[in-house]
């Protein structure tokens, strides 16, 4: 009897779809992120007023990750990427003509709310073209395709800055979103089946989804926050442990420079452990990275010692590469799933913003030093917690 195969997926013919639009999208955002406090003093801004106009790109994500949910399911990835290239693109061209720090706040909460949408319909995009068994390597790549471009955006925003200052950085972003929403106007829909089959039967609310999946959210959703305020501590208290060992701001951009080429190179052989060794196996060193790292950096005095602490950290971080999505993807169900990904989205975000809120709490109440201990104690603990549950989820998967 002859025997009957299933056709071996190839990740090349659906790359260009992919990751296009996510590294051209990131490529104006890793432009813009360095310029944004620096827009805001051009504007008048002080100190304070300027790092909360960085922050509302993260406000503006957690404000529409639950929304983004229900849009994704009634449009579809493509539409959605397509409306979302092109709204963030009116907003960054908003912020580079504004006259105010009011209309600059405005406009980067919009694009953040458009990164956000953006990320999710990546996120369902790939999880509908790839089977399980490819599942944690194509999401890991998505991650690592983010990370490139955020590399490659600072390199040609110098450039834009030169060239038109620093107003150049928004019209570069702008492009960048326009020819991110054109690739994916072209790429296919694959979960148009799935979206005729809610339409039917009439499309699942984000609340009665979280409903019927609140376990799941609360208990891996709390792994979420751990893992993503653990990578949001490491961005905001690096810099400040550089500041107090008296770094030059250049010495500062050569140590994370050095970080996040490494970081960069490791989103592969991630997605390879977590599909063939498990997820624990990446989850895990994302958060005790950071915990060891920050326990270190009190014994960090000049930038050979937070450039070591700083590897260490973007070993973990570049482990994690996907860890993520690829939670999110495994625990996703059929039906729903758009909506419960924002869900999962916004469990994220709040660890993205809970993480440096947190920190900047306990600075307020203690040295940077002991800032440091108190974090990575808390970060053993979160090791352990993530470490547990990542470990269960594992076995279901091997058992399931």
């Amino acid at each position: 009897m002859r025997r009957v195969t299933t056709p071996e997926f190839r990740l090349r013919e659906v790359a260009l779809s992919a990751y296009g639009p996510s590294v051209v999208s990131a490529i104006g955002h890793g432009a813009v992120l360095p310029m944004l406090a620096l827009r805001a003093r051009e504007l008048g801004a002080d100190l304070g007023t300027a790092a909360f106009v960085v922050a509302l790109l993260g406000i503006g994500q957690l404000l529409a990750s639950l929304p983004a949910g229900a849009l994704v399911a009634r449009i579809g990835e493509r539409w959605a990427l397509v409306g979302a290239g092109l709204l963030d693109a009116v907003a960054l061209v908003g912020a580079g003509f504004s006259g105010s720090v009011l209309w600059l706040s405005v406009a980067v909460l919009c694009s953040g709310m458009m990164w956000t949408v953006f990320l999710l319909a990546r996120q369902q995009f790939m999880i509908e073209v790839v089977p399980d068994y490819y599942r944690a390597r194509a999401l890991s790549m998505l991650g690592g395709s983010h990370r490139v471009g955020l590399f490659i955006g600072p390199l040609l925003g110098a450039l834009a800055v030169h060239q038109w200052g620093i107003r150049g950085v928004f019209w570069l972003a702008a492009v960048t979103a326009v020819i991110a929403a054109g690739i994916a106007l072209v790429m296919p829909d694959p979960g148009a089946e799935s979206r005729h089959e809610q339409a039917a039967s009439g499309h699942l609310s984000v609340w009665s989804v979280m409903k019927e999946h609140r376990r799941v959210l609360v208990v891996l959703g709390s792994v979420v926050v751990v893992i993503s305020a653990s990578r949001a501590v490491r961005t905001t208290l690096l810099p400040l442990w550089a500041e107090h060992v008296h770094l030059t701001p250049a010495e500062t951009s050569l140590v994370f420079g050095i970080a996040a080429a490494l970081d960069m190179v490791l989103f592969y052989p991630a997605g390879w452990l977590m599909d063939h060794r498990g997820r624990q196996f990446v989850a895990v060193p994302v958060v005790l990275a950071v915990a060891v790292g920050t326990l270190l950096l009190p014994l960090a005095g000049g930038i050979v010692g937070v450039t070591v602490v700083a590897l260490l950290m973007a070993f973990g971080n570049g482990l994690g590469a996907g860890i993520v999505m690829t939670l999110g993807a495994d625990a996703s169900p059929r039906l729903g799933r758009a909506q419960f990904l924002g869900a999962w989205r916004f469990a994220g975000d709040v660890g993205v913003t809970g993480g440096p809120v947190g920190l900047a709490a306990l600075l307020a109440l203690a040295p940077l030093t002991v800032a440091c201990l108190v974090t990575g104690a808390i970060g053993l603990l979160g090791t352990a917690w993530v470490g547990y549950w990542t470990g269960r989820v594992d076995r279901l998967r091997r058992t399931g």
